[in-house]
């Protein structure tokens, strides 16, 4: 991967944007605003991380810690960047920083039919619970939401929900 990762910050909120709208199908409503975005930022234990592949954005990670769990709240990466292990980089770097806060878990959640999962579970994640029904397309279609978990410690294993 050639992309540099750095801290982002409220000053990145045109670039996230740009992202969001291309990496984020409208027909799921996955995607936030801008003001949501800014919101979080600027709640204590929620950072940011970027990625910039040849001056441009590849992709960004918006993350919390709620005690001794992190939360991957968002991940985008741009549609022309895909492929080249930018979501990956981005997950350990928010892996990392998590441990360094003190969580002993990554959580995230997911549309059950996203592309994205492939990746998610390639990073070490596994099914922890479902929601049914929480995505409502734009179509009228409902689909299932997934909570996936990773120990920050990967010789630790997370207990795998078996219940469909």
């Amino acid at each position: 991967m050639s992309a540099i990762l750095r801290e982002g910050n409220e000053g990145d909120i045109g670039a996230i944007m740009e992202v969001m709208v291309r990496a984020f199908d409208p027909a799921y409503g996955e995607a936030w605003s801008a003001g949501q975005c800014l919101g979080m930022l600027s709640l204590p234990g929620v950072w940011l991380s970027f990625a910039e592949e040849s001056g441009h954005t590849a992709g960004f990670a918006l993350s919390r810690l709620l005690i001794d769990e992190a939360e991957l709240l968002l991940l985008a990466v741009d549609p022309d960047a895909r492929g080249h292990g930018v979501g990956r980089a981005l997950i350990e770097r928010t892996v990392a920083i998590a441990a360094g806060k003190g969580a002993h878990r990554l959580l995230l959640e997911v549309r059950d039919d996203n592309p994205a999962l492939e990746l998610y579970r390639g990073a070490g994640f596994g099914e922890i619970g479902r929601r049914r029904d929480y995505y409502h397309g734009a179509d009228g279609t409902t689909r299932d939401a997934l909570t996936l978990a990773r120990p920050i410690d990967m010789d630790r294993p997370v207990a795998l929900s078996t219940a469909r």
